[in-house]
């Protein structure tokens, strides 16, 4: 049902002595190891890093969506067990046509979930923001492509290859199957010169650079001509100053996508309750919304939940985050769009309607009032200042303040493609390296 061309890797090397490890846990092991995955230790997931031991980092948010991913793989294998126990061989054959082997094992979903963030620049999404603002006319700068820019071209593992990880790992990053010069918005509410940018007025869009159009044809290779062209199908955006956005994604990047989800809606929000970020009096919002949602389990739930996360007692709120963690895991289903041919794009992890309106209630919640609290973007602010600024100066005198592999790089790169490789210097930093190189310049 798989096809043999998805364990593939782009250079296919030899094979340590005695490695008895199946391609997938090879694939771990090289992503686990690389210096880009330990940089997360370092790297703002919200708050920032330092500010207090218990915020998550980027990292230790890997390694949790890791886990959900996991329990949402487990899940949709009971389903289908289930369904088996429940009907004839013949039609359980018709039906499942093998689901239990297309799904991704867990050395699999593991590696995609680890690597999922190692692309986002220091100072979170400031940092985005500005190295995007940077990039504007050399192909833009975003966290979701630079994740794929590092896997297979940055990361040291091979000469010119990064991580070199099979085509099926780098399919299940592929969250957004289109080039940024494709869903980037038609204008900008705002372009000036001037060392000040508005966030709001320049939408960062999401997808791949065309800088690595090599390997992103590479890795849709086994697709048939018209699952290419449907995958990588863009929704337009009916505002200008707004991006479009791609439609599909493979099933082992919705799995990982929802974890992805759950962690920050659930975990973010543990963090901001925990250091005083969200009181009683603002989680009112919240349970207006949840009120107003068409799951009874959350209605019944909301008396306790609200009393446990402001718990003096950390058991009960632990209690109550597993609970929310768990009711989303244990509501996954699977998906069919079946006008695709390949399998892994055929079947998709989808959460019913009613459960996804609960997580979306909480991503809004933790948006207004963790994200967008003044206190956080002022720290985002800052951070997204420090890199423009940095970006401008080495750009200034590359030669002279460059270290010198990266100004190897740069001397060996054509001139339209130079900004990409400060870019790439800068977005491979974790906070405190970009803040110390700003300091020192």
């Amino acid at each position: 049902m798989i096809s043999e061309k998805w364990i593939e890797r782009f250079v296919e090397g030899k094979k340590r002595e005695q490695d008895h490890r199946s391609p997938y846990q090879r694939d771990r092991g090289r992503i686990l190891h690389s210096e880009a995955f330990r940089c997360l230790q370092a790297k703002t997931q919200i708050h920032a890093v330092g500010e207090d031991d218990f915020y998550r980092t980027r990292l230790t948010h890997s390694l949790e969506v890791a886990q959900i991913g996991n329990s949402l793989r487990a899940k949709l294998l009971a389903d289908l067990e289930g369904f088996k126990a429940v009907t004839s061989a013949e039609e359980f054959a018709n039906f499942s046509k093998n689901l239990t082997a297309l799904l991704p094992s867990r050395s699999l979903i593991e590696s995609i979930c680890y690597m999922h963030d190692i692309g986002h620049p220091p100072f979170g999404h400031g940092g985005e923001t500005a190295l995007n603002y940077k990039m504007r006319d050399f192909g833009g700068f975003e966290g979701n492509g630079q994740t794929f820019r590092i896997v297979t071209h940055l990361e040291s593992y091979t000469e010119d290859f990064g991580m070199n990880l099979t085509r099926r790992a780098l399919l299940g990053i592929l969250k957004y199957p289109a080039f940024l010069d494709e869903t980037k918005p038609e204008q900008y509410a705002e372009i000036n010169t001037t060392r000040f940018v508005n966030a709001h007025h320049f939408k960062t869009s999401k997808g791949i650079y065309r800088d690595d159009e090599k390997m992103f044809d590479w890795v849709l290779e086994p697709l048939s001509e018209q699952d290419k062209k449907l995958f990588r199908t863009i929704k337009k955006s009916n505002e200008p100053f707004k991006p479009s956005k791609s439609i599909y994604k493979s099933l082992d990047c919705s799995i990982m996508e929802l974890a992805d989800d759950i962690a920050y809606a659930v975990h973010d929000l543990e963090d901001a309750i925990v250091v005083g970020m969200i009181t009683p009096q603002c989680w009112e919002y919240a349970e207006q919304k949840f009120r107003q949602c068409q799951s009874q389990w959350i209605k019944d739930l909301l008396p306790k939940m609200t009393e446990n996360l402001f718990s003096e007692h950390r058991y009960e709120r632990k209690d109550i985050i597993g609970s929310l963690v768990n009711y989303f895991i244990t509501n996954v289903k699977w998906a069919v769009h079946s006008e695709f041919d390949e399998p892994l794009l055929k079947f998709n992890a989808v959460l019913l309607s009613d459960v996804l309106e609960v997580l979306q209630v909480l991503k809004n919640f933790v948006y207004e009032f963790v994200i967008m609290d003044t206190k956080t973007q002022r720290v985002e602010y800052k951070g997204q200042r420090i890199l423009m600024d940095t970006f401008d100066m080495l750009m200034s005198e590359p030669l002279r303040l460059l270290p010198k592999s990266v100004r190897q790089q740069w001397n060996e790169t054509d001139k339209a493609h130079q900004p990409r490789v400060i870019c790439d210097y800068l977005a491979s930093m974790s906070d405190r390296q970009a803040f110390r190189l700003y300091e020192s310049l």
